[in-house]
């Protein structure tokens, strides 16, 4: 940690060098909020850095008089609000005056909103918080040419995409937000990526936010819907020789009058997708000795992926108001997956084939009701929500089995059916009040509740073409969980310049599963945790603060990973979930310091219980079963550096992670690798044109990680973009060339019970694509509010 502390002295010497030969002297503000006709009008004024708006002192003031003294900063931003007003701010600099007199200050209502308007410029990509959030930006840089969220994420500085999971480098697997409200994975396939103003994350989230997520994703949605029709319509087109050809069409639709408010969505996702899979698995042993090289390639067929919203709200005044809304999604997938394993062994040598027609339905449908009140203009709310969601699959497969066995041939035909249904409810109730001063109090409940169904048949053809039932394969499965939950938070500020936030959660999960997988197994059980967090954050000078922070999290298994239930790789290699795996508990500590465009931060992490995943040895001599299961124990260190550059032409944001992992295990018998650093390295460049066209660039690096019993090889991409407007923005179009050089294949190593496995996966990420983009309507600010409360429970029905 030396290093570490070395580059925090030095950043607040450089910070502190810059900025002390200013002079501090104190000065106040004061001004008279009223109406458009003179009349005063209760008001909440926040004072505010300009560097990154964060709070120095803010306090509601009822009869409309401002006056806030003592202010020790040269240039602050005065940000007032009041309920059915629009917002107002100003920027102030003291310029030696003891006092500022704003006079009358006159504050609109919304519905007096002036139409957008539009700044040209460059826009920096991403904005650090003082409670080390990070903001980046969307709209003019490469990520809004993104065809799908997801794709958005895994181009956004400090976020990984592996396996469908998105994960923050250094601190783990994230749950996301929409506008401060949960959603799952499958849902951001309906989110129009150019309707994505910025995404917040959050490295260290409160106890508001549900336990299980290691960090917070929040994405913001632009607020720019008012009084008639606004929407956008996009299309877009790729190809990779890798793949093939995917068609993306996305529509959004807003319409508003008086107090009601709706919403629409609709996205199609028609093409082809592949994935790749070569495996080996060797036994060195001469007395058992075996070598299986294994490729896999699944070439998925998209049919009708469909994705779709639709919302309602009301508002019963300025205050308050009721929104109901629909998330739904239905996928047709096809296609094939082919299989090709040669087995050797001291006495022989033979080959395995398989290939599984793909016939795969999923019916996904959400929904979700939501009552706000604004208890006052100082920021005080209650928020009350329910949600219920089901997910539905069905699975039909045929496999062909064509094996090469002693220089015979032999085939089998195998029909696979699964019918996976689960169902999920939530309901809670948040309660903000600020107090007088700084300080604010945030307490909240949760119930959820979840209901696991699923059933897998394996039927063997004969000769004569009639299936019989594999009862050695099939079995069926069923999970149900109960899970309260209530935490309490409290934030205030310390003197001029210490911020102090504190936080409890707790949540009692009951369970009971029940499989007829094996010989059959039935579990119940009960576990309290308890989640402290405690935030600290100090400014030092006016662009230099320091921040700590300590979380507690969990992550529990996906409800399918607790399934045993088989699914079919090829003969001799299937995949199966583990009714004993434990969640995993986290602790996490953090250092960090911000100065201007200049972040550092140094993190240790501790898990208990980690989840992971290996191949082990079957109940066949040369069987292997790809399954989850839980290490003892892991230690990560990280330290990361970023830095960003605005100028009127070229926009730069540049990110660069070390992080050092240990994971120790003693049950399963594997082998231990030396830990060694691993190097994460990220640069997103804009450049401006002459104001005609803007020239994207985007690559990042992540090294070697040798953490204790896995090995996983470097992974980097670069990815070129272009784009123009036209019409007065109304029109955009974008070429990307993604991953370029094709180096985004997920490798690695491990050793497990006296077996060497080695794995590449590949993916379809090197492609050219066209998009185009056309914006309907006017721009105001009205946000329809649909508050998911379940993201922690969907998350793991993925």
């Amino acid at each position: 940690m030396r290093p570490v502390r070395i580059l925090l002295v030095t950043l607040a010497f450089t910070c502190f060098s810059i900025t002390s030969s200013i002079a501090q002297e104190s000065f106040s503000i004061s001004a008279k909020v009223v109406d458009t006709k003179q009349q005063a009008i209760p008001v909440t004024a926040r004072v505010l850095l300009p560097a990154d708006s964060s709070l120095i002192t803010g306090k509601l003031f009822e009869t409309g008089h401002v006056q806030i003294p003592q202010i020790a900063h040269l240039k602050v931003l005065l940000k007032l609000s009041s309920v059915a007003f629009t917002d107002t701010t100003f920027f102030i600099e003291s310029n030696g005056r003891q006092e500022v007199d704003l006079g009358n200050i006159i504050l609109k209502e919304q519905s007096q909103l002036l139409d957008e308007v539009r700044v040209t410029g460059q826009p920096p990509l991403v904005k650090y918080g003082k409670n080390g959030s990070i903001e980046v930006q969307v709209p003019g840089t490469l990520l809004a040419g993104s065809s799908t969220v997801m794709e958005l994420l895994e181009r956004s500085p400090g976020l990984s995409v592996t396996d469908g999971r998105i994960s923050f480098i250094g601190k783990g697997e994230a749950i996301i937000f929409l506008n401060n409200r949960p959603i799952t994975i499958e849902q951001l396939a309906a989110i129009a990526v150019n309707q994505i103003l910025r995404v917040e994350i959050l490295a260290n989230p409160s106890s508001r936010y549900d336990a299980e997520g290691k960090a917070v994703i929040n994405i913001i949605i632009k607020s720019h819907r008012q009084a008639g029709v606004a929407g956008s319509a996009t299309q877009q087109y790729s190809y990779s020789d890798y793949a093939g050809g995917e068609s993306n069409s996305l529509f959004d639709v807003n319409y508003m009058k008086n107090k009601i408010a709706l919403a629409a969505n609709f996205g199609l996702l028609a093409g082809k997708n592949r994935e790749v899979l070569y495996t080996t698995r060797t036994r060195p042993n001469p007395e058992e000795y075996l070598r299986s090289e294994l490729t896999t390639d699944w070439k998925r067929k998209y049919d009708d992926f469909v994705n779709m919203g639709l919302g309602v709200q009301y508002d019963v005044n300025a205050r308050s108001g009721f929104s109901l809304s629909y998330r739904g999604n239905f996928d047709d997938q096809r296609g094939s997956q082919e299989s090709r394993n040669r087995i050797t062994t001291i006495s022989e040598s033979n080959l395995y084939r398989s290939y599984i027609n793909k016939n795969e339905d999923r019916r996904n449908h959400s929904y979700i009701l939501n009552y706000n009140n604004k208890l006052d203009s100082a920021g005080s709310a209650l928020f009350i929500g329910s949600q219920y969601t089901r997910y539905r699959t069905a699975t039909n497969d045929l496999i062909n089995e064509n094996n090469l066995v002693n220089d015979n041939e032999l085939t089998k035909v195998i029909r696979n059916e699964v019918a996976q249904d689960i169902s999920i409810s939530s309901t809670q109730a948040d309660f903000t009040k600020v107090l007088n001063g700084d300080r604010r109090l945030e307490a909240g409940v949760k119930f959820s509740y979840a209901n696991n169904n699923s059933g897998t048949d394996f039927l063997v053809g004969d000769e004569t073409g009639v299936f019989e039932p594999d009862t050695e394969l099939s079995s069926n499965f069923k999970y149900k969980e109960m899970l309260p939950a209530a935490y309490l938070n409290y934030n205030t500020t310390l003197g001029k310049s210490v911020n102090v936030a504190v936080g409890l959660r707790g949540e009692w999960t009951h369970f009971n599963l029940n499989t007829t997988a094996g010989k059959g197994q039935v579990i119940t059980s009960s576990y309290l945790n308890i989640f402290p967090n405690i935030f600290l954050s100090k400014s030092l000078t006016e662009r230099l603060k320091v921040r700590a922070s300590y979380v507690s999290k969990i992550t529990r298994p996906r409800y399918q990973a607790l399934n045993p239930f088989v699914i079919y790789q090829d003969p001799f290699t299937t995949i199966e979930g583990n009714p004993t795996l434990k969640p995993e508990k986290i602790h996490a500590f953090e250092l960090g310091a911000n100065c201007g465009a200049l972040d550092v931060r140094a993190g240790f992490n501790y898990t208990v219980d980690p989840l992971s995943a290996a191949a082990l040895r079957g109940t066949k001599p040369n069987s292997y079963v790809l399954k989850a299961l839980n290490l003892q124990k892991d230690y990560t260190f990280l330290t990361s550096v970023s830095y960003s550059l605005n100028l009127s032409w070229w926009n730069s944001t540049n990110t660069a992670t070390v992080t050092y992992s240990k994971s120790i295990d003693n049950q399963f018998d594997f082998v231990f690798f030396s830990p060694k650093p691993q190097i994460y390295l990220y640069s997103s460049n804009t450049f401006n044109v002459r104001n005609l066209f803007k020239v994207q660039v985007l690559a990042w690096y992540l090294g070697d990680r040798y953490y204790g019993l896995y090995y996983n090889k470097n992974r980097s991409t670069v990815t070129l973009g272009i784009e123009k407007a036209f019409f007065a923005n109304a029109f955009t179009m974008r070429f990307t060339a993604n991953d370029i050089f094709h180096q985004t294949n997920a490798a690695g190593t491990y050793s497990v019970g006296q077996t060497d496995i080695y794995f590449d996966r590949s993916f379809s990420t090197n492609y050219f694509r066209l998009a185009a983009t056309y914006r309907f309507g006017k721009s105001a600010k009205v946000t329809f509010n649909s508050r998911s409360t379940g993201e922690a429970e969907n998350s793991r029905a993925r």
